[in-house]
């Protein structure tokens, strides 16, 4: 999963790079791995920055000051298993024809042929082993095919068309043309997201593009608009041009987005995350309800896995009129573990990540709610440190149905084998985390929770729970296929570059790699001109603490 930002100041003299990197950091969340931001200034000269790393420690005083122009794009990666090579590290840039930045969050599916058609007839140098590479080269390469010295919103328009019928997958883009403007595209099935905003300015309009609505909120632009399925959107300082490219896919946004991805704070198709989760929760609630009558059980604590599992743990015991408590405290200076590199990895930063404290656990029976499990590796440790504080029980209850299947459309869950439900059934998941008992939220419930915001969606990308894919062309053979180049990519010694059998989509982060060797941090371009085992550890029951001072049922509505 990546973010992506773009934005055009209407004063071309004012340089954008800060309010660009402030966007960024807002987008954080998407990916901690490598970012990037790349200008363009007068003459149609672009200017970059990227490099492997957060926002934060990326873009300096000094690094920014060198990115030139009122015009840009910007680009967050989540890590990849294995994956920190700079070389993609986004947005990425072809010279010909005509100059062009581009920025990418999704997947592709078929990169094979295209990387095929790249080499083979388009005769274009693929250097890296990203899809987001892939979707620049096939852009540049219809735009080539216009032959004109100077090029207008219609051949835009028809390469972006030609674009659409030729790649398959998940895409949400933005790209820069030197010295023209801003062009934003999304899938036809509109599986990431992507919106557009303006800003008055002195004597026009500012405008940005991002993959969430924070974005916007947050550096003062309104009437913040999803750029729809299979559209493009095309802004220069002298006006915005729309056209809806491709009208015959189902619109089907991942709902993976409104369960962990999305900040709460953004609105994604109409659909605020916030209240999604508090619908998930109240959903829940009833789930927990029924199966704890079923089996005879009582909870005395409902805790939420922090930070995304916090709202929908709320008012999930709201309903249930539970106490709530906040028993893990979060370490926020380490990542999001689901999208660490390697299970052992993983599994070393969940503790360092969560402290469980243990008045809230000891001698209670414990509803944990999390957002979902996916490979299990965090659940477990989080269900054994609660265990370890003196929990009597541990129930764990997820927002989201079990994760059984592959997803191709840009989250690094690519191997079946990996998931902790597959092939299992809830018994045997709550036996392998080291629960009591496992609940999970039904498909059915998920899905109104998060489309009664949105009746207009009539269906979403649910593939991680179903198995079945919204662009087809997902077969046993190609998830197998991702599952040897995975296993195979994350045991090599050293990248492997451009080869047809090394190409696999990953949403921007590129296939799975070791280290290229280059320093994690190293700037690879900075402001430069465009030419050229578990660990268990013996904790005290009660840390010291005294559960018998301030501490009460705060639920003072009806019993």
């Amino acid at each position: 999963m990546c973010g992506i930002l773009g934005l055009l100041l209407h004063d071309a003299s004012v340089d954008c790079a800060s309010e660009i990197c402030e966007g960024l950091s807002l987008l954080q969340h998407r990916g901690q791995d490598a970012c990037g931001i790349v200008t363009c200034g007068t003459k149609g000269r672009f200017y970059q920055c990227k490099a492997n790393g957060m926002v934060r420690d990326v873009f300096d005083s000094a690094a920014l000051s060198r990115l030139l122009g009122g015009m840009g794009v910007g680009h967050v990666r989540y890590p990849t298993a294995g994956s920190s090579s700079n070389s993609e590290a986004q947005p990425f840039y072809v010279n010909s024809p005509y100059g062009i930045v581009f920025a990418h969050n999704g997947n592709l599916i078929n990169t094979s042929s295209l990387l095929h058609f790249l080499d083979a007839e388009a005769h274009r140098h693929i250097n890296t082993s990203s899809d987001s590479e892939l979707l620049l080269n096939i852009f540049a390469n219809n735009l080539q095919k216009t032959g004109k010295f100077r090029i207008n919103e219609e051949d835009i328009f028809t390469a972006i068309g030609g674009l659409m019928q030729e790649c398959k997958g998940a895409y949400a883009c933005v790209a820069m043309l030197a010295g023209f403007g801003l062009i934003a595209f999304r899938d036809p099935n509109g599986i990431r997201p992507l919106g557009m905003a303006h800003r008055k300015a002195t004597h026009g309009s500012d405008y940005m593009f991002a993959s969430e609505s924070v974005v916007a909120d947050a550096s003062g632009f309104v009437d913040w608009e999803d750029v729809k399925p299979g559209e493009a959107v095309i802004i220069t300082r002298s006006k915005v041009s729309r056209r809806q490219l491709c009208t015959a896919a189902m619109f089907a946004p991942d709902i993976f987005e409104y369960v962990y991805f999305a900040r709460p704070d953004s609105v994604l198709d109409g659909i605020s995350v916030y209240r999604s989760r508090m619908a998930m929760g109240d959903l829940l609630a009833d789930e927990v309800k029924r199966i704890l009558d079923e089996k005879g059980l009582s909870v005395d604590v409902v805790i939420p896995v922090p930070d995304t599992s916090r709202v929908a743990a709320l008012n999930l015991a709201q309903k249930l009129q539970l106490p709530y408590r906040e028993g893990f405290i979060k370490n926020r200076y380490v990542g999001r573990t689901f999208i660490m590199p390697g299970q052992q990895t993983r599994r070393k930063n969940v503790r360092r990540k969560l402290n469980a404290m243990a008045l809230e656990f000891s001698g209670k029976n414990v509803l944990i709610v999390d957002d979902s499990i996916v490979r299990g590796t965090t659940s477990k440790e989080i269900v054994q440190m609660a265990k370890d504080v003196g929990a009597k029980k541990v129930i764990v209850a997820s927002c989201a149905p079990p994760i059984r299947f592959s997803n191709v459309y840009g989250i690094d869950m690519p191997s079946r084998m990996e998931l902790v439900a597959y092939k299992r059934d809830t018994e045997s998941i709550a036996e392998a985390i080291g629960a009591d008992l496992v609940i999970f939220q039904t498909l059915s419930d998920l899905i109104s929770a998060v489309r009664q915001f949105n009746p207009s969606i009539e269906t979403f990308d649910c593939s991680v729970f179903t198995g079945e894919y919204v662009t087809g062309g997902v077969d046993e053979e190609y998830l197998s296929h991702l599952e040897q180049l995975r296993a195979d990519n994350t045991a090599a010694s050293k990248v492997l570059v451009g080869g047809i059998g090394t190409m696999e989509g990953k949403g921007g982060g590129g296939v799975k790699h070791a280290s290229n060797g280059t320093h994690p941090n190293g700037v690879a371009v900075s402001g430069q001109p465009l030419d050229g085992g578990k660990e268990h550890r013996n904790i005290p029951t009660m840390n010291g603490a005294d559960d018998t001072v301030g501490l009460y049922n705060s639920w003072t509505g009806p019993r």
